[in-house]
């Protein structure tokens, strides 16, 4: 069935934010080497977390708190990935258009997730004894 939701990889937000950690790594390389153990590192590790996590939230679909739990990593991440992003800008890694363009990317995943969470219900499998 086209259209048909069977994987987290048919999920949008889950391309959307697979899309944006490829562009953070990506950017990333241009940072310097003294920030390979922090910044490079932390906002590789944040921004991939976001698809990692939102692959485990599919998987625990059975369990509406879990669920909802895991979704809320996915948020976390998010969020900490646009702390990291101020950081590159505020060093001057990243210009204001590559932040800006990132941090909206991440506003759009953010808002996603949100809806997620509030509809949940509509996501969880039912579980038949």
């Amino acid at each position: 069935m086209p259209g048909k939701i069977q994987s987290y990889r048919d999920l949008n937000v889950f391309n959307s934010a697979m899309e944006v950690s490829m562009l953070i790594f990506h950017l990333s390389k241009n940072f310097p080497k003294e920030e390979k153990y922090s910044l490079t590192d932390q906002i590789r590790r944040s921004s991939r977390s976001v698809c990692a996590n939102l692959a485990e939230a599919w998987r625990k679909r059975r369990y509406k708190a879990a669920f909802i739990a895991k979704l809320n990593d996915v948020e976390s991440e998010a969020c900490e990935t646009q702390v990291w992003l101020d950081y590159a800008f505020q060093c001057g890694y990243i210009d204001m258009d590559e932040k800006d363009t990132l941090l909206d990317k991440y506003d759009t995943i953010i808002g996603q997730i949100v809806k997620m969470i509030l509809t949940a219900d509509k996501w969880i499998i039912p579980v038949k004894i």
